[in-house]
């Protein structure tokens, strides 16, 4: 299964699904997770600063989640809209940046 957005930071990677909803879920998120939320904010800069990747459902290139992914240069793939509810924690995932995809890796699809 593939997942499409707006390439919004460079790069790929694999790695583990944290959905977050609101600051709230904050306590959930671990170092090198991706980051699966609706939309960032500068309250979300310390996610992101621990995030393997960042996918939002709503957002373009110029999008906070997208400027702060550059400047971390992790990947980012922004604009994908239903990644909060296609993708589930602990889902393995490969993130591209570059082509702004989203692959659920092989024996994960739900």
């Amino acid at each position: 299964m593939i997942i499409t957005g707006v390439a919004a930071s460079p790069g790929e990677v694999v790695g583990t699904v944290r959905v977050i909803g609101s600051l709230d879920d904050f306590h959930r998120f671990g170092a090198g997770e991706i980051l699966v939320c609706r939309t960032t904010s500068p309250a979300w800069t310390p996610l992101l600063s621990r995030a393997a990747a960042v996918i939002t459902e709503v957002g373009s290139r110029l999008a906070h989640a997208a400027i702060v992914a550059r400047e971390l240069r992790i990947p980012a793939v922004v604009g994908a809209g239903g990644a909060m509810t296609s993708l589930r924690d602990g889902q393995r995932v490969r993130v591209d940046g570059t082509a702004g995809t989203i692959m659920i890796m092989e024996g994960q699809a739900r």
